[in-house]
């Protein structure tokens, strides 16, 4: 945004902030807030401390101080945008999306930086690694959240945790434990998730599914192939054979019986499973790309995983999606959804990953979110959570001015008689509602009108057809705008 915009848009921004005055204390303050996210939201080639201070002209050291010194409440600020969120922009079919992100840096005074694989450039780099929960609803997504990756070296050396400022009780976490508490935060403020997505990174950690489930949290993840499970439910002893209690034997209970159908991986499943074979597959067309449509063929069956004692769980959902014009390329999908919920909704959860990926494209390239030069832990911490705060707002923004969407939303249909580049009208929900996460939604959050952001548009889509009778031909699927595979 531009000086010009910016004036314009200054009434509304000024009142959008004063939702985290009760987290910022002192009047001066909430005005260091206020030249905070102007100089985010501006047209700055840089976004750091230094040249946001001189647009805003104030001191670069007040907006230091501000971030690492001054007296205010970083996580009430942080309740404070989720409980925003909650209130205006409930959605029943909002997806929760969790994924991290990297921030090249030099030097080895940052906190947390370190050599590791930087998905920034593609290779190993020094960097710090955040994890993040976005949310997205309809056309509108935002950030809610966002912490710094504290890895085991870093934990474990004292002295240069103290010299970069880094609390006693932040310790390592694995990243999903991260995303875990980021979870459950949300759902304390009030934001409820029809679904939750993520890559196999978290996807792989079954204690991580575990918890989500314990939640009544409904998800789509990807998995690795090395992820282990059963095709066929395997039986359970619950007592003792009584066999077993002549000879005197004393065994755990439950366990599962010796003759059982061993578990395998689903990179093996996919090789060998007979199961497998005998679904068919459907073809869904994803978009069309630069070198012609991106078409993946999806099969699913039943899958049971272990639960923390090594039995098995309530059956999920397995999803193998294979790239048609790249046989080589494929993706597994785990869902704790019932069966009740077609596959196409299962794809479409899937696949709207893009969204994150969107939101970290528009905080750094935006609002400077790789952008911070401070090194102390509590700073980046803080500048995290402000990159949030500007971000919402410029969500909201977009949301709000964004203009009257030049034709309708592309939904599923059953029409086999439907033009392929013509806008269909709706048969079904983008997502289908599912029973358990629903009954805890609150009914006085109204769905939000969707009006189309002022982003780069994506012409001619095809919309989501399937043709559910005919898995040899290609269905066509439009997943959302500009999906990122």
């Amino acid at each position: 945004m531009d000086a010009a915009t910016i004036l314009r848009i200054k009434p509304a921004l000024t009142e959008y902030l004063h939702e985290f005055d009760g987290c910022l204390g002192r009047v001066t303050n909430r005005e260091h807030l206020a030249a905070y996210v102007s100089g985010q939201l501006s047209d700055l080639d840089r976004k750091s401390i230094e040249p946001m201070a001189d647009a805003a002209g104030v001191p670069p050291r007040t907006l230091q101080e501000f971030l690492g010194l001054l007296k205010w409440d970083e996580s009430a600020a942080r309740d404070r945008l989720q409980q925003r969120v909650a209130r205006r922009h409930a959605h029943r079919h909002s997806v929760g999306i969790i994924d991290e992100t990297t921030c090249v840096k030099k030097g080895d005074h940052t906190a947390c930086v370190q050599k590791q694989y930087c998905g920034a450039v593609g290779k190993l780099e020094n960097c710090v690694a955040t994890v993040h929960l976005g949310y997205a609803a309809g056309d509108f997504h935002t950030l809610l959240d966002g912490e710094l990756f504290v890895s085991e070296a870093w934990a474990a050396n004292a002295a240069r945790r103290r010299k970069a400022g880094i609390p006693d009780q932040v310790v390592y976490r694995p990243k999903w434990e991260i995303a875990l508490g980021q979870l459950r935060r949300a759902l304390a403020n009030g934001v409820r998730f029809a679904w939750l997505t993520f890559d196999e990174g978290y996807g792989g950690k079954p204690p991580f599914l575990r918890a989500i489930d314990a939640l009544a949290q409904h998800y789509v993840a990807e998995i690795p192939k090395s992820f282990v499970g059963w095709t066929v439910e395997p039986q359970v002893l619950h007592r003792a054979h009584a066999r077993d209690q002549r000879a005197g034997r004393s065994r755990k209970f439950p366990r599962l019986k010796v003759r059982n159908t061993p578990f395998a991986e689903v990179g093996e499943i996919l090789k060998h499973s007979p199961i497998l074979r005998r679904v068919p597959g459907e073809k869904f067309r994803v978009k069309d790309g630069q070198k012609g449509p991106l078409v993946w063929e999806v099969r699913c069956i039943p899958f049971w995983i272990k639960d923390e004692d090594g039995l098995p769980t309530r059956p999920h959902r397995l999803l193998f999606a294979r790239n048609v014009l790249n046989p080589e390329q494929v993706k597994f999908f785990l869902s704790n959804a019932p069966e009740s919920v077609p596959v196409e909704t299962l794809l479409r959860v899937a696949f709207s990953r893009w969204r994150i990926e969107r939101l970290f494209e528009d905080g750094k390239t935006e609002l400077g979110l790789d952008h911070f030069e401070v090194r102390h832990w509590r700073a980046i911490a803080r500048h995290l959570i402000l990159t949030s705060i500007s971000h919402l707002f410029l969500a909201e923004f977009r949301k709000t001015h964004g203009g009257k969407k030049s034709r309708p939303d592309p939904r599923a249909t059953a029409d086999r008689h439907a033009r392929p580049r013509a806008a269909v009208a709706a048969r079904r929900p983008l997502l289908q509602k599912t029973g358990r996460i629903h009954r805890r939604a609150t009914d006085h959050n109204p769905d939000p009108k969707r009006r189309r952001p002022a982003l780069a548009s994506q012409a001619n889509h095809p919309p989501f057809t399937q043709h559910r009778h005919q898995a040899e031909r290609p269905t066509q699927l439009q997943v959302v705008q500009n999906v990122a595979l």
